[in-house]
């Protein structure tokens, strides 16, 4: 999938379109506070985070929009699947990466959700959006890049 993993980790679900539309300048990882059927959830692999960003709230950061389906055994007392969850950090981090969201127009991104020792974690990307002009020139990166593997294959 991309990201390099140490044999303890598992991954979840993955952001693939974060690199593609924000220029990440900073990358951390951060806990998450769910409940216990959110935990089984992912260890069934229902996540998503293709719309999740993470806001600083009164001191502290939470993840918006990422979607954690709901298992089926805890139906009656489960969880909603969107719903602003609790990223545990550092106060030091939280307060440093709030100043840059709220003066230079920065954007919190989730990359990757996982497992590591048997706890879920996201890493989070701070990052500016990409402009038309950035993008195009991902794609041609991208494009020539298949086409040098593709020629060292044939040879």
């Amino acid at each position: 999938m991309g990201e390099k993993l140490a044999a303890d980790e598992k991954i979840i679900c993955e952001n693939r379109r974060a690199k593609f539309d924000y220029l990440i300048d900073e990358t951390v990882e951060a806990g998450l506070a769910l409940m216990g059927s959110e935990v089984k959830s992912l260890r069934n692999g229902e996540a998503s985070l293709s719309d999740a960003y993470a806001l600083p709230l009164k001191g502290e950061l939470y993840l918006h929009n990422a979607h954690i389906g709901p298992y089926k055994p805890a139906m009656a007392f489960g969880h909603l699947p969107i719903r602003p969850r609790k990223l545990l950090m550092h106060r030091g981090e939280i307060d440093k990466w709030a100043a840059k969201v709220r003066e230079r127009g920065y954007t919190i991104i989730p990359m990757v959700l996982y497992f590591k020792n048997g706890r879920a974690k996201v890493k989070l990307g701070l990052g500016r959006g990409k402009k038309d002009t950035d993008r195009r020139d991902t794609i041609k990166e991208r494009d020539s890049r298949r086409e040098i593997d593709r020629a060292m294959r044939r040879r």
